[in-house]
């Protein structure tokens, strides 16, 4: 018995180009201008706009440029715990270009994938081309890892497939803090969480869950560590200023000082003392001005590191770190606490 005859091949499908995905991706990305923030975002329906929510963070508008028109859009619904926000586009154009979103499920580590945004907050429609390198989670958001080069202006872009469908939304690039050539995207399933409503999965960021993957400092590290370098600044301020004032003590101390009750690293501290100094009546020297001089230049260096403590102890540097700057450049003083 013969065997059956054969089935027809399947006729093979060229896949797409990349320089046609690229093409068909283009006229859905928008540049966004939020205040002094400069980002990137793309259409899903031709009045609503997809894109992060840092990006347009403490604004309730901002102004969209595609290639060949502008727009104002409104905030309406944003996920801090996903880094997205939606964007209602005021007079949208029905015949706008959309981009469909896709599935974290259906993506494969090393497919190829295309990042589209506004480099450096002005140069758009700047494409990269990567592949998926791993598919995280940080925490309760998904991440989609890849080595597509990622800039600061980059955010809220869509990083799509071989077929144009958005598998996550750029958001983190890494290069500058970790290593070369690693970025990160919101997977899209949380852009479609946002917009059937769902509420928030977490209260903290995708970046605050990486940055415990990575070990890399968190917000309150990195707040902590601006707070102690800015007060670190003011005591290089206070002691270069406070030289000055040593040496204007010392001029006129022997002459105009009867006692002094000092209690810190620099004699004229002693003048923010109340009665901390006693001065003679009778002199060939106005001594009564030279200690308001000295008061008066003395609670202008007071005033600079009261702010700077203030500033220091919102950002929480500990006490301990404040009082050893302070010892390092010899501005210790108990009054500074008060």
């Amino acid at each position: 018995m013969p065997p059956p005859p054969l089935s027809p091949p399947t006729p093979l499908v060229s896949p797409v180009s990349f320089e046609d995905v690229v093409t068909r991706t283009l006229p859905a990305v928008v540049s966004i201008q939020a205040g002094s923030s400069r980002g990137t975002g793309f259409f899903i329906r031709p009045q609503y706009v997809l894109t992060n929510a840092h990006v347009i963070e403490g604004q309730s508008t901002v102004q969209l440029q595609t290639a060949d028109s502008k727009y104002t859009a409104r905030v309406v619904s944003v996920s801090k715990g996903t880094d997205l926000a939606v964007l209602e586009v005021s007079n949208p154009n029905p015949d706008q270009a959309t981009l469909r979103l896709g599935a974290v499920s259906r993506v494969r580590v090393g497919q190829e994938v295309i990042a589209i945004g506004s480099a450096l907050g002005v140069l758009s429609n700047t494409v990269t081309r990567g592949i998926v390198s791993a598919v995280r989670q940080a925490g309760s958001v998904t991440l989609i890892q890849t080595d597509a080069a990622l800039n600061p202006g980059n955010s809220g872009g869509p990083l799509v497939d071989r077929s144009g469908v958005v598998v996550g939304i750029n958001s983190l690039g890494m290069a500058r803090r970790t290593s070369e050539g690693l970025a990160f995207a919101v997977a899209s399933d949380h852009a479609a969480q946002l917009l059937r409503g769902q509420p928030d999965p977490s209260s903290s960021t995708p970046l605050d869950g990486l940055n415990r993957i990575t070990g890399a400092p968190s917000e309150g590290d990195r707040m902590r560590e601006r707070g102690e370098q800015a007060y670190r600044q003011t005591m290089e301020w206070a002691a270069k200023n406070g030289a000055e004032l040593d040496n204007y003590w010392n001029r006129y101390a022997q002459t105009c000082v009867t006692s002094v009750n000092r209690s810190g690293d620099r004699a004229w501290f002693a003048a923010l003392e109340p009665n901390g100094v006693r001065i003679t009546g009778t002199s060939a020297y106005n001594c009564g001005s030279w200690l308001d001089t000295l008061r008066t230049n003395a609670s202008a260096v007071r005033a600079e590191v009261a702010k700077a403590t203030e500033f220091a102890r919102q950002n929480g540097v500990y006490p301990g770190v404040m009082r050893d700057l302070r010892r390092q450049h010899k501005m210790d003083w108990t009054g500074w606490e008060r």
